[in-house]
């Protein structure tokens, strides 16, 4: 009988096992893509083309003690010091080279690019965009990413292009939220020399791209190489075009939470998959489909910097400081609500609902405000 847990638990089930024991597979590609997550700064071996195992590399990471200021973030990020001691201590990964990190901050909506390179022992190579986290900040970056092409897109392309092009071997791609779009628009936009290494390309819940973004002949030679994977109450997976059918895993969180890729639930070598979103997940993207397909960039624009000052108004710097924000959380984003024209009101409200909805039944609102909210 098989067991289900997240990635840190399939580590313990299955890291002793070799790429050349069991085949890359679709969590694999999860751990790698959370992999950029790593604060990995300062670690000079891992630059300019030096590389360390991972081994190695948890040995030098520990030595600066980043495990306590990963863990007071209050957000996903608190698990990747686990997630690194896990890889190192596992005969699956532990060989694995890593190189070719960067990160850069950009002073263009206060964006970031960051992206590592690790070679694999099965002899191909895992290129990883780092996503966003789970503050808020982070996922108006994400809404932001959608509204056509931005810094960290061409950053990712020339990462691509300039480490590919001396790779021998294979390629995957790959990366969680703005990491998985970064991925797809590499992939989609680099030079045929690259393409042709090209062995998969990973979007983990990524946010998607304007219509015009696709081209037909592009899509018909990278689309067959593309992993599309995100949680059965997916927001951000669902902003905007994606040509690729997801694949829908089961996750143990609700609503807008279960964005954090170390609640997706795995079973075996493979994630729990589930048929079809939930019907309040369908409702919500049915509602940003509606308005944001009809509208211009500066129309989007506006209508992302209107949905943030609502989530803003909580205090909260967390999308999950928002849920346990309660009755608090809700109070403040009514009373910013009630600042709003009413067209926005009402789009601002309805893509609320949308997020938090399943946590707003929760609450013990008063009747008017629950109306005010819940359809």
């Amino acid at each position: 009988m098989e067991f289900m847990g997240n990635i840190l638990d399939y580590l313990d089930w299955r890291g002793d096992l070799a790429f050349s024991q069991s085949p890359f597979n679709e969590v694999d590609n999860l751990i790698l893509a959370c992999f950029s997550y790593l604060e990995l700064d300062g670690i000079r071996e891992i630059q300019d083309g030096n590389t360390l195992s991972i081994e190695e590399l948890t040995e030098h990471f520990f030595e600066k003690s980043q495990e306590k200021e990963m863990k007071a973030e209050g957000t996903f990020l608190q698990n990747m010091p686990a997630l690194l001691k896990k890889m190192a201590e596992s005969e699956r990964f532990r060989d694995c080279r890593v190189g070719g990190f960067v990160n850069e901050i950009m002073t263009d909506k206060t964006q970031q690019f960051a992206a590592v390179t690790v070679e694999l022992t099965d002899g191909t190579t895992y290129i990883s965009f780092r996503g966003t986290d789970d503050t808020i900040t982070g996922w108006k970056e994400d809404f932001y990413l959608s509204n056509g092409t931005v810094p960290s897109h061409r950053k990712a392309l020339e990462y691509l292009e300039k480490n590919g092009r001396y790779m021998q071997a294979m390629i995957r791609l790959g990366g969680h939220s703005k990491g998985g779009n970064l991925a797809m628009y590499a992939a989609m936009q680099c030079e045929e020399e690259i393409r042709s290494k090209l062995l998969a390309v990973y979007d983990n819940d990524g946010p998607g791209f304007s219509k015009d973004f696709f081209s037909e002949k592009r899509c018909e030679e990278i689309l067959p190489k593309v992993t599309r994977i995100i949680p059965e109450a997916s927001v951000i997976g669902m902003l905007l075009e994606h040509k690729k059918k997801p694949m829908i895993v089961s996750s143990t969180q609700k609503g807008i939470l279960q964005h954090d890729a170390f609640t997706w639930e795995v079973m075996g070598k493979g994630f729990m998959r589930r048929d079809t979103l939930t019907r309040r997940a369908e409702a919500s993207d049915r509602t940003l489909h509606k308005w944001i397909d009809n509208m211009n960039e500066k129309e989007r624009d506006r209508l992302i910097q209107e949905l943030f000052s609502v989530l803003e108004a909580t205090g909260a710097k967390t999308i999950s400081g928002i849920q346990e924000g309660g009755l608090k959380s809700l109070t403040a984003m009514i009373k910013q609500l009630d600042q709003m024209e009413p067209e926005s009101k009402a789009m601002v409200q309805a893509l609320i609902v949308g997020f938090f909805g399943s946590c707003l039944e929760l609450l013990p609102l008063p009747e008017l405000d629950k109306k005010r909210f819940l359809p």
